[in-house]
C-alpha cells in the first residue's frame, strides 16, 4: 500500500483537485481539509472525498473558483457567503476572523450559508480552541434522518463540534453525527454485499432493517432515539433559519454531481475561554482531565485521534491502492505527477 507523508498528501490532493476545475486556493484549503481528516483517521472524510468533489466541480454543483464573502453585521457577529464553493475556505475564513473578535468582546459567532460538505466539523473547531476559544461548530447535511414519529427522511445527519483548549496538550474535542451510524458504512455494507446491524435505520415503511439497500431507501436513525432527533432538529433550526441554508430535504446530496449546490449552513461559535471564566478556565480543565484520567478504561475524547495523527506524523499516511492510482489519474490531468 502506498505511503505518502503529509506533505505529500497535501501536494497530490491539491493537484488532483485543481485537475477537477477548482482554483488554487480553493484547492488548496480543501486539500489541508481532507488530508487532515485522513490523518486523524477520519478517512470518511479524508482523500476519498476527492473524485466526488472534482465531479461536482466539473459539473457545476461546485463553484470551483468560488471566493467567500462576509459582512460584519454587529461588532461580533459575521456572515458568511460560501458562494455556492467549497465549505473549506468559508471555515478558514470563520476561522481567522472569530477569536479575534471573541478576544476583544468575549463571544463571537458567524453564521455560513450556500455553503457545501464541512468534512471532519472537529478540524475547524480545535483551530478555534488553539487560540484560546471554546468552540461550538454545528451543520445541517442532505437528508438521511426522519422527523422524531416520520418515516420519511427529511433531516440530515447534522454533525456538531465541540472543541476546549487545555495547557500543555491538544484541545478536547468532540466531533459527532447525530445519526446512530455515518450513512458511509451503510454504502461500505451494501457495496460489500453484508447486512448492518438492526437499529442503524428504518426501510421505506418506518420498519427496522438489517439491509442496506432497504437502509438507503428509507432513513437513518437518530443516536439516542427522540433525544437524538430533537437535536438534529435544533441544527436544522440554526443552519437552516439562522444562517440560511437549505434544509435537509431541500439541499442536494454531497455525494454525486447530480442538481444545484447543496447550499446548506453552518453556525459557528467562539467564547473566549480566560476571559468568561475570570482566568479559571486552564486550571479547572486540567483538574477535569486528570479525574478522567484516573479511572481505567475512561477516554479522553479525541484521544484516538491524536493518536493517529501521531504515527502519521511518524510514518506517514497509508492511501489504499485503487484511491492512489485515481488521484494520481486525476494529477496527471494537470501535466504533473508525483
Amino acid at each position: 500500500m502506498p505511503t505518502l507523508s503529509i506533505a505529500e498528501c497535501e501536494q497530490l490532493a491539491q493537484r488532483a483537485l485543481a485537475a477537477g476545475g477548482a482554483a488554487p486556493g480553493q484547492s488548496a484549503s480543501t486539500a489541508r481539509a481532507l488530508v487532515a481528516a485522513e490523518v486523524d483517521g477520519q478517512s470518511g472524510h479524508g482523500l476519498g472525498r476527492i473524485p466526488s468533489y472534482t465531479a461536482q466541480v466539473r459539473a457545476g454543483k461546485i463553484d470551483g473558483s468560488a471566493l467567500p464573502s462576509f459582512r460584519r453585521l454587529r461588532p461580533a457577529v459575521v456572515r458568511i457567503d460560501a458562494a455556492r464553493g467549497f465549505a473549506y475556505p468559508a471555515l478558514d475564513l470563520a476561522a481567522e476572523t472569530l477569536p479575534g473578535l471573541a478576544r476583544e468582546y468575549g463571544v463571537a459567532g458567524a453564521t455560513i450559508h450556500r455553503s457545501h460538505h464541512i468534512g471532519a466539523a472537529g478540524y475547524t473547531a480545535e483551530r478555534l480552541a488553539q487560540q484560546g476559544c471554546v468552540a461550538l461548530l454545528c451543520s445541517n447535511t442532505p437528508r438521511a434522518m426522519a422527523f422524531a414519529g416520520g418515516i420519511r427522511p427529511m433531516m440530515g445527519t447534522n454533525p456538531i463540534a465541540f472543541a476546549a483548549p487545555l495547557a500543555g496538550r491538544a484541545p478536547l474535542v468532540i466531533d459527532m453525527a447525530l445519526s446512530q451510524v455515518a450513512r458511509s458504512r451503510i454504502v461500505a455494507a451494501q457495496r460489500a454485499g453484508e447486512t448492518i446491524p438492526s437499529g442503524w435505520a428504518i426501510d421505506s415503511a418506518g420498519q427496522p432493517t438489517t439491509d442496506p439497500s432497504a437502509a438507503l431507501s428509507g432513513a437513518l436513525t437518530p443516536c439516542g432515539g427522540v433525544k437524538g432527533a430533537a437535536l438534529a432538529l435544533i441544527v436544522e433550526i440554526l443552519c437552516g433559519a439562522l444562517a440560511g441554508g437549505h434544509y435537509g430535504w431541500e439541499a442536494s446530496s454531497f455525494l454525486d454531481d447530480e442538481g444545484p449546490s447543496p447550499a446548506v449552513g453552518q453556525v459557528l461559535l467562539a467564547l473566549d475561554a480566560d476571559a468568561l471564566s475570570a482566568g479559571g478556565f486552564a486550571s479547572r480543565m486540567s483538574g477535569l482531565i486528570e479525574v478522567m484520567g484516573a479511572e481505567s478504561g475512561v477516554r479522553i475524547p479525541g484521544d484516538r485521534r491524536l493518536a493517529s495523527r501521531a504515527r502519521a506524523q511518524a510514518h506517514g499516511v497509508e492511501v489504499g491502492v485503487q484511491l492512489y492510482a485515481t488521484l494520481i489519474g486525476l494529477a496527471e490531468k494537470t501535466g504533473t505527477t508525483k
